[in-house]
């Protein structure tokens, strides 16, 4: 059995972001030497989040449209958890979005469907934060 962690560090000039990340964990799993197993890719804060999606800006256009109606950055009544900080509708996206993901690695690629891409969701940033890589397998 073969393992690697590996992290990526991601500071983004904006509050929020999605970042295709696919390339990233391809290098890694190359590097492992990992033919067949599984890769986790875990947003280590919470306040971003990992997803597969479709690499469609639109799409991207889509999620940050949809996310502000359901938890809005400046919404009509304070949320209970600003207070120190006021990032309180970030965790609720990361709640929605997700907070890791797990892919199947088969002859040393990702075993993705048609058009599916690893993402970093930021939803506030600005600040070091950090992605595991975490590949495992024979």
């Amino acid at each position: 059995m073969k393992h690697m962690r590996h992290t990526l560090t991601f500071h983004t000039k904006t509050r929020r972001a999605f970042i295709n990340i696919t390339p990233e964990v391809e290098h890694v799993i190359l590097d492992s030497g990992v033919r067949h197993g599984l890769v986790l890719v875990n947003a280590m804060h919470i306040t971003a989040s990992v997803f597969i999606n479709d690499d469609e800006s639109g799409l991207h256009q889509d999620f940050e449209r949809f996310l502000e109606r359901i938890a809005p950055e400046h919404p009509h009544q304070q949320y209970d958890h600003n207070g120190y900080e006021d990032n309180a509708d970030a965790h609720i996206k990361r709640q929605i979005m997700g907070r890791e993901v797990v892919v199947a690695i088969t002859d040393g690629r990702l075993d993705f469907g048609p058009w599916e891409q690893i993402f970093y969701g930021e939803f506030d940033g600005m600040r070091d934060k950090r992605v595991l890589i975490k590949v495992i397998g024979v």
